[in-house]
């Protein structure tokens, strides 16, 4: 395990990595800290349980096999309420802000939904602050965990292509069993228990997205692609086919492995976990394949 020389109350990510020789295939899990920053100033009023309802819990458990496969698995050392890793910088929400923001920004459909970089609101509508944040404090954040997040991010893709002259990524995430109000585009919607997203064919040969899907569809499990979740700024960000980079996000039913109230494995969480080792198998050598 490393994380970031920087100087920071906790460190910016763990990349647990092969004890050989790494291959062409790499995965990160962006939302599953369940450490919370002591700055971090949210709502005193707010139950801890509903604020981790925003966690991508025990996604990195469900992947913790990857090393052992020649895969490296990153992992963000901050949670998804503090700064969601998987937003571009730009997606600054001012109504949170106590002063306007200095540098470049934009209204997205996130930002709309007070989801944007730093959350105003919880999945639920409820307010994830009793203040506002400052300008500097926002800015810090980006500075400790966002840039040295993305950093690795691209070390680990300059890696791959250097070893093998293309890389393959895997950005994973779980998913409510239904969403709720301020969650996406698609409130209420029932999930099924996978969906695969490379934005609409932009960000990974279609090859593998096909392969991800079918093996998924062939253990048993109900597959989407693209929707209701197409991919975002991580994919986005590394997804470039026409430069031997495929980018791919995963997202999984979290109804397959835990109890969603209690924040606790359930009886499928073996099971699940023994599936995804075999995926993660036949993806590592789909991959050295090309």
């Amino acid at each position: 395990m490393t994380d970031t020389d920087r100087s920071t109350p906790q460190p910016a990510y763990q990349l647990l990595m092969p004890e050989g020789e790494s291959g062409a295939l790499f995965l990160d899990s962006p939302h599953s800290c369940t450490q919370y920053p002591a700055d971090f100033g949210y709502d005193a009023n707010l139950p801890l349980p509903l604020l981790r309802q925003a966690e991508d819990t025990f996604v990195d458990e469900l992947y913790a096999g990857a090393p052992a496969r020649g895969i490296p698995l990153l992992c963000a050392g901050f949670p998804r309420s503090y700064l969601d890793a998987n937003r571009g910088l730009e997606e600054i929400d001012e109504k949170l802000l106590d002063a306007a923001w200095p540098d470049a920004k934009q209204e997205t459909s996130k930002t709309r939904l007070g989801k944007g970089l730093v959350w105003r609101v919880l999945d639920t509508g409820e307010p994830l602050y009793a203040r506002k944040l400052s300008v500097a404090e926002v800015q810090a954040r980006i500075r400790d965990y966002y840039r040295p997040y993305y950093a690795q991010l691209q070390t680990l893709s300059d890696a791959a292509v250097a070893r093998h002259g293309y890389m393959f990524h895997i950005n994973c995430h779980s998913m409510p069993s239904q969403a709720a109000q301020y969650a996406t585009e698609h409130p209420g919607i029932a999930h099924p228990d996978f969906v695969v997203g490379d934005r609409d064919g932009t960000t990974c040969d279609k090859r593998f997205t096909d392969r991800v899907e079918g093996l998924l569809k062939d253990m048993g499990y109900d597959v989407w692609r693209n929707h209701p979740y197409k991919g975002v700024e991580i994919v986005r960000v590394l997804g470039r086919p026409q430069e031997n980079r495929h980018s791919l996000q995963l997202e999984v039913n979290r109804k397959l492995y835990m109890d969603e109230a209690g924040l606790a494995h359930n009886a499928g969480f073996a099971a699940l976990q023994r599936n995804l080792e075999a995926l993660m198998d036949e993806l590592s050598r789909f991959t050295l394949r090309g």
